[in-house]
């Protein structure tokens, strides 16, 4: 167990590195480009989202819960709400929808 955990965090550690230091090694000069710089901006986003929405289905252990909740926090993030409205309503839809799914 822990000589796995460490590998594991080892090999984050190697990723979040090279991740960070390969632009600082490849690119010397400042980047003009508008599509290459709007690019960036968005990879930590779209890295992120990849990341965490297949697993937002298996949150609760029942994939009816976890949708409902999923499309109750995309009103209010629609809407523009912070971040703890967002959650709170994910939450209660989730468990509302638990209450009469089984």
């Amino acid at each position: 167990m822990n000589r796995e955990f460490f590998l594991y965090l080892a090999a984050m550690t190697v990723v979040t590195y090279l991740i960070r230091m390969i632009p600082f090694t490849l690119m010397r000069r400042k980047i003009k480009s508008a599509y290459i710089k709007s690019l960036l901006y968005y990879v930590p986003y779209s890295v992120l989202g990849a990341m965490t929405f297949p697993y937002i289905f298996y949150s609760t252990g029942n994939i009816v819960t976890a949708a409902v909740g999923t499309a109750a926090a995309f009103v209010p993030a629609y809407m523009n709400k912070s971040l703890i409205t967002v959650a709170i309503t994910a939450c209660a839809a989730a468990f509302v929808t638990g209450l009469f799914v089984h």
